[in-house]
């Protein structure tokens, strides 16, 4: 568990830092005319990487309780 933690914590460190790189490498190709991400996209990769970061840090507690 400690692993997927840590896993969990990565990704959602990258879904707060940098959501136009990941909506770059997953959505971009779905779009014809769209260069960048809107920013509905934005502030719900950031939230979900809370999310993401937050669900990764119980896990590493469950292991150590």
């Amino acid at each position: 568990m400690f692993v997927i933690g840590m896993i969990f914590i990565f990704f959602g460190f990258f879904m707060v830092a940098i959501p136009a790189v990941l909506w770059d490498l997953t959505e971009r190709w779905k779009s014809k005319d769209s260069r960048e991400p809107s920013t509905y996209y934005i502030w719900f990769s950031r939230i979900s990487g809370v999310i993401l970061i937050l669900i990764g840090i119980a896990e590493i507690v469950e292991v150590f309780i």
